[in-house]
């Protein structure tokens, strides 16, 4: 390719994150290329109801708000391309990824926004239900079952938070924990099992969904006895935990155990100048879609910068 085919920003992934540094490349002139990844608009595609985003008084559906972020980064100029980048070589001034496994796209600058997928079950109805009484995030959700009966799997420290979370909300909020014991931390423990709205049930799996188009109960199996029982829950919340979409990074960004890319503390730097992180591929604490907006916001901001003192635009 000649210099006229490398861009100055290659943005991989959409959502929240990836969008919003779209929108703030483009209008600071640097004719971003936005590669969708294989979920275009990112998990907030399969959330219904949107009510913790500023801006949108009676709340908006996910996908819609996914189509309008979208639309106002084409405003700009933002290129789109629907696609997913396999493959990449991030060392040198110019990084090379490789766009469904076979075309070749040079940048100056890369921003990854690909986000975070929340761990599944796996059982049947799961995704039946999805957004439909299912959700992989308290946090997101739980204000739609104020007053009503939940559940909640798992038993690490996201299980246990969000757990806790719930029971302000909820009647009733019943944890089921595979094993006799929780891989939380000691803290949040205590915090679950002095929590009187919050039942915990041991040795407990989910054994089937129940309803019709919305999700009305559960059943439960014991794994020691094999007994099965129900639950007349509305709301069921799967917390094993989230997997980053960052393996095709390995071995060139620095990651932390799980995989989430590690950035410069208060910025989008990671370990390969000219690369930029935001979103849930690098926050493990919060995977909030407003914060994953921030993050884009300084990703973009930051390879502005990152252009303009190596002098490349």
């Amino acid at each position: 390719m000649s210099n006229s085919n490398i861009l100055d920003v290659a943005i991989i992934g959409s959502g929240p994150a990836g969008y919003t540094a779209a929108i703030y490349a483009a209008r600071a002139g640097l004719n971003p290329t936005l590669f969708t990844g294989a979920q275009p608009g990112g998990q907030l595609t399969i959330t219904t109801d949107v009510e913790n985003y500023p801006g949108y008084p009676e709340g908006i559906m996910g996908p819609q708000m996914m189509t309008d972020f979208m639309n106002q980064a084409k405003r700009f100029g933002t290129e789109i391309r629907f696609g997913s980048v396999t493959s990449v070589e991030l060392h040198g001034d110019v990084k090379k990824l490789i766009l469904d496994e076979k075309e070749e796209i040079l940048a100056r600058t890369v921003i990854i926004s690909t986000g975070a997928s929340a761990k599944w079950l796996g059982i049947e109805n799961e995704q039946k239900f999805n957004g439909h009484g299912v959700s992989a995030c308290a946090v997101c959700d739980g204000f739609f079952y104020r007053g009503q009966q939940v559940a909640i799997v798992g038993g690490g420290d996201t299980a246990c938070e969000e757990a806790s979370y719930l029971s302000k909300l909820a009647s009733k909020v019943y944890m089921l924990v595979r094993g006799n014991s929780m891989r939380a931390s000691q803290i949040m423990q205590k915090r679950v099992l002095n929590n009187p709205n919050i039942e915990v049930l041991w040795n407990s799996e989910t054994a089937e969904l129940l309803g019709d188009t919305m999700l009305t109960g559960i059943k439960v199996r014991n794994r020691e006895t094999n007994a099965i029982s129900q639950l007349d829950v509305t709301g069921f919340f799967v917390a094993i935990g989230h997997k980053p979409n960052t393996d095709i990074f390995a071995g060139q960004l620095d990651m932390d155990e799980a995989g989430y890319l590690k950035t410069v503390p208060g910025r989008s730097y990671t370990n390969i100048e000219g690369v930029f992180a935001c979103g849930d591929a690098q926050d493990n604490i919060y995977r909030q879609a407003v914060t994953a907006a921030g993050t884009g916001c300084m990703a973009a901001l930051d390879a502005e910068r990152y252009l303009a003192e190596k002098e490349l635009v």
